[in-house]
């Protein structure tokens, strides 16, 4: 389950754009710690730190702010507009003991019987929102598809979680699926496939026989 990991947070005294750049090209990531009922705090954290524990999943942190320790959820994270680089984090203030909504990554293990036949695995959704206590939520939600056949898919509903965690994303919600792959058809089989189109006589040889008709006529 979650760890809480410590993170030291830094306060931005000016806000927009042109700020936030200029703080990303100082090797941080801006911020913002809300709730609770008290005012948001603009902040920035190390991007290298920060991404680190993205990547392997923890989403509760520790964020150390003048001396004193706030635990906090990552809400919501912003990326460029390559996807790629983290530019902006929402963070929210929580207790431990408080139910919380987050959204999980999934993670699948295992080869689909389908495999065997030809199928290929389509991930249709990558993350899963669910509601639990903050210091139970899961780094990730493993699903085994090493029995999806040829046909066979999965929806959040098929899903086993955790029993302190529930379900929040729509239940009909597809997750996976295992089809065949179409076959690739050749140029031989696609000009046999097309309609034939009816002959046209061009105009150059209506005119010529048009001609040879008035001579005979004459």
């Amino acid at each position: 389950m979650e760890k809480t990991l410590q993170l030291k947070a830094e306060i931005r005294k000016q806000a927009g754009s042109k700020a936030s750049a200029k703080v990303r090209k100082q090797g941080r990531i801006p911020a913002i710690v809300y709730g609770h009922k008290e005012e948001p705090v603009a902040i920035s954290l190390d991007a290298h730190d920060f991404v680190e524990q993205l990547h392997h999943g923890h989403r509760l942190m520790d964020v150390q702010l003048d001396k004193k320790l706030q635990k906090v959820i990552v809400k919501d994270v912003q990326y460029d507009h390559l996807g790629k680089d983290v530019i902006h984090a929402d963070l929210m203030r929580v207790d431990v003991t408080e139910t919380v909504t987050v959204t999980v990554p999934i993670e699948l293990k295992g080869t689909a019987k389908g495999a065997e036949h030809e199928g290929v695995i389509e991930q249709h959704s990558n993350r899963l929102q669910v509601q639990c206590k903050a210091t139970d939520i899961p780094d990730s939600i493993v699903i085994s598809i090493k029995d999806l056949d040829v046909g066979d898919s999965l929806h959040a509903r098929d899903i086993t979680l955790p029993p302190e965690v529930k379900l929040v994303s729509d239940p009909e919600m597809l997750i996976v699926a295992c089809s065949l792959v179409a076959a690739a058809k050749t140029t031989e089989e696609v000009e046999a496939e097309a309609p034939v189109a009816p002959e046209v006589i061009g105009e150059a040889e209506r005119a010529k026989e048009e001609g040879q008709e008035k001579e005979e006529s004459a």
